[in-house]
């Protein structure tokens, strides 16, 4: 497998990054129309914590973590890590020897469809880290990949300088030039719901707020008594 390595490719600008990194991943993939989800099996391997930056994208051989070596060197401050692999694995190619590198270059944590080991002394030292799997599986470095092309996980296309933003729900991916738009929009979701929770702190039924029982009417959904339905039923 040949690759290429590229340099300095565009990224979202550091203002519109920061602004995201105030709203969770669920309001950032609702603003966007419910888009972006890196789905549901990439957990963190921490609580808590939610960070957000640009992408430098990693594709690999699986069980073969040369081009991570190869990625450290075009990592910088405020990026996030996001490795993927040819085909599926669950080897731990990511740790603590990897988050050492990149912590001392001020990179915000790791986003891997593949294994992750060394859980503990990652959250010893604070390295935010997302992955498919845990595995003490270790692996190899003799595979030629790419760094910061574009990559893909459960559909959702990766590009580098891409806004990552990850949290105790997932992880999601904001493309660079929708950063601004979707911080926006994401700030007005916001009040909307402060506005529905105060509501519902006053006893509001979301069926009333959102005209839910008019729904209800119109697909048949009946009211009836226990009386009424026990009678039906017998």
């Amino acid at each position: 497998m040949s690759g290429v390595i590229v340099t300095n490719p565009p990224k979202a600008d550091a203002k519109d990054v920061d602004a995201l990194a105030g709203f969770g991943v669920a309001t950032v993939s609702e603003a966007m129309g419910r888009t972006g989800l890196l789905g549901p099996g990439i957990r963190p391997i921490q609580q808590g914590v939610r960070v957000a930056g640009t992408a430098v994208t990693v594709l690999s051989w699986p069980g073969d973590n040369l081009m991570i070596h190869a990625a450290v060197e075009q990592c910088g401050e405020g990026d996030i890590l996001v490795v993927t692999t040819t085909s599926p694995s669950t080897d731990g190619m990511f740790g603590e020897l990897f988050a050492t590198a990149l912590h001392r270059r001020g990179v915000r944590g790791v986003v891997t469809n593949a294994g992750i080991r060394d859980t503990q002394e990652l959250r010893d030292m604070g390295f935010a880290s997302w992955s498919r799997a845990v595995s003490a599986q270790g692996t190899v470095k003799a595979t030629g990949g790419s760094v910061n092309v574009p990559v893909a996980i459960d559909g959702q296309v990766i590009r580098p300088g891409d806004v990552i933003l990850a949290d105790d729900d997932g992880v999601v991916v904001v493309p660079r030039e929708r950063a601004r738009e979707t911080a926006e929009r994401s700030e007005a979701r916001e009040a909307k719901e402060a506005a529905t929770r105060a509501a519902f702190l006053d006893g509001q039924l979301g069926l009333d707020r959102y005209g839910l029982r008019e729904t209800l009417q119109r697909l048949g959904v009946e009211y009836k008594t226990c009386e009424e339905y026990e009678g039906e039923r017998s």
